[in-house]
């Protein structure tokens, strides 16, 4: 089974949720929470895979919770879910390591395909506010030029991958590989480009003409 955090202030909408999240026969609300401190103590009482995290919620915001989960465990996954379609909230999201943004009119096949993106290390963006995010992601990393980073063509491929955005139970199909030597080849990747995280990765492959 797949744990997951749910993290809303407002008892319907959480409700509502949970029962989307559910459909899935191997997901599961491990724990739900109405607000960012109560989802950081919940984070570190249980044993979660991914957080489902809302922007404004009393006490700690989302955001705030964001920072502190990914600090105290770089490995954690988060997916945003607000109503908000606002790129500096995306921006600020994925500044603070969190794999995805999400409205919370989306329906429950989208919310189901991007916990399973952000499961598989992939990067989910609603596509109301991508468009104005993606730009800014891009202009506001540091520029580095692929002839002065020594990957492999390997390497290259699984990067040119993680730009069109696939995950990597999707790259381990298209390369014929197994998931864990995709993950041994980003962390070599991420090393090597001197980047953060998967998102940074992302960009990195768009700005050099990789996807």
């Amino acid at each position: 089974m797949i744990n997951i955090l749910l993290a809303e202030d407002q008892g319907l909408v959480r409700q509502g949720i949970k029962m989307m999240i559910e459909q899935h026969p191997e997901y599961r609300v491990i724990a739900e929470v109405a607000n960012g401190k109560e989802a950081v103590e919940a984070y570190e009482k249980h044993l979660v895979d991914l957080v489902l995290m809302d922007v404004r919620m009393p006490v700690m915001t989302g955001l705030e919770a964001t920072k502190l989960i990914r600090h105290r465990d770089p490995n954690a996954k988060v997916l945003i879910l607000t109503t908000f379609a606002d790129d500096e909230y995306a921006m600020e999201a994925l500044r603070m390591g969190a794999l995805g943004y999400l409205l919370k009119d989306a329906d429950a096949a989208n919310l189901l395909s991007s916990i399973e993106s952000c499961l598989n290390g992939g990067i989910s963006i609603d596509a109301s506010v991508a468009g104005k995010v993606v730009p800014k992601l891009i202009s506001k990393q540091e520029s580095t030029s692929m002839e002065a980073v020594a990957l492999t063509s390997r390497e290259r491929s699984i990067l040119q991958l993680i730009g069109e955005g696939k995950n990597n139970q999707e790259i381990a199909e298209t390369l014929h590989l197994s998931i864990g030597t995709v993950k041994n080849h980003v962390t070599v990747i991420l090393q090597k480009l001197g980047l953060r995280d998967r998102t940074q990765m992302a960009i990195f492959a768009i700005r050099n003409g990789l996807a």
